[in-house]
């Protein structure tokens, strides 16, 4: 079997993973994304009920239903907190995610091209051999005075 031949199982192995990963950094992406939005959300929530609890004390409230604005915005503040950091960790998660993607991708390419150079000898040594022998059984053909 020739060397081009034996690597073709291990290249295949090789794009799977790379494939993998790709899948992988795109759901991580996902998520990622969502999360933003969700924080996004939380953050112009956080803003409206701020404007309305304004717009509320301007006219005037009571001491208990302030007390419950500010709770809920506490509560609000600490939400988004919290969403922060599973964005952040999404946002590193996918980071070494693609790393891993980038790295696969690049053993793919270069053990493709190892396996086209190898294909790229043999077929010239097989063009050789081939020469070879036409000529060869030119010469053979060829009336001897």
């Amino acid at each position: 079997m020739k060397r081009a031949k034996r690597l073709e199982p291990v290249q295949h192995i090789v794009d799977e993973a790379q494939k993998r990963l790709a899948m992988s950094v795109a759901a991580f992406e996902k998520r990622l994304l969502d999360g933003e939005k969700k924080l996004e959300e939380l953050v112009r929530y956080k803003a409206e009920y701020e404007h309305g609890f304004q717009q509320r004390a301007a006219g005037g409230i009571g001491v208990m239903e302030m007390r419950d604005y500010q709770a809920f915005l506490a509560r609000l503040a600490e939400a988004i907190k919290q969403q922060q950091t599973l964005v952040n960790r999404a946002r590193a998660e996918h980071e070494a995610e693609r790393v891993k993607w980038q790295e696969a991708l690049k053993r793919s390419k270069a053990l493709g091209h190892v396996v086209e150079r190898w294909q790229a000898e043999e077929r010239h040594v097989t063009e050789r051999r081939e020469q070879r022998e036409s000529d060869e059984r030119a010469q053979r053909k060829i009336p001897r005075p």
